[in-house]
């Protein structure tokens, strides 16, 4: 199984895409909606991670629990893959949520119920795996 994260909204305050799960034939067996930083030339804490193919664990730590950790992302670490409904909560990680909505009325699209996305996430995916950013 994989990933694939097809981005479809470059925006100066945030970037907002669509996930989608594959089986090893490459056929979509699940979907979710995706929320970063905008493209700020991959600089570290205020821009999401470039493009490409990367390798990804699952993690846990005390402040995230159970969540997801992108590998060998270019002149960045610790890009994680956790719960956050707003782009004010990330530092170049990527959240995940059920659809995007403007939620707390601020003009900015968030992603909604992301704690319950990212458990349903971990659940159907492998302890390691691929993920392509595009």
């Amino acid at each position: 199984m994989r990933l694939g994260i097809k981005r479809i909204d470059y925006g100066e305050k945030q970037t907002l895409g669509i996930l989608t799960v594959y089986d090893t034939l490459n056929f979509p067996l699940w979907e979710c909606r995706t929320l970063e930083l905008p493209w700020k030339s991959n600089q570290k804490r205020v821009s999401c991670i470039p493009d490409g193919d990367y390798t990804v664990v699952k993690r846990s730590s005390e402040k995230y629990k159970n969540h997801f950790h992108i590998l060998d992302v270019p002149n960045r670490s610790y890009i994680l893959i956790h719960p956050a409904n707003y782009v004010r909560q990330l530092l170049g990680c990527i959240a995940v949520g059920l659809k995007h909505t403007d939620i707390d009325g601020d003009g900015l699209r968030d992603v909604t119920s992301s704690r319950k996305t990212l458990e349903d996430l971990l659940e159907i995916m492998p302890n390691e795996f691929e993920l392509t950013i595009e």
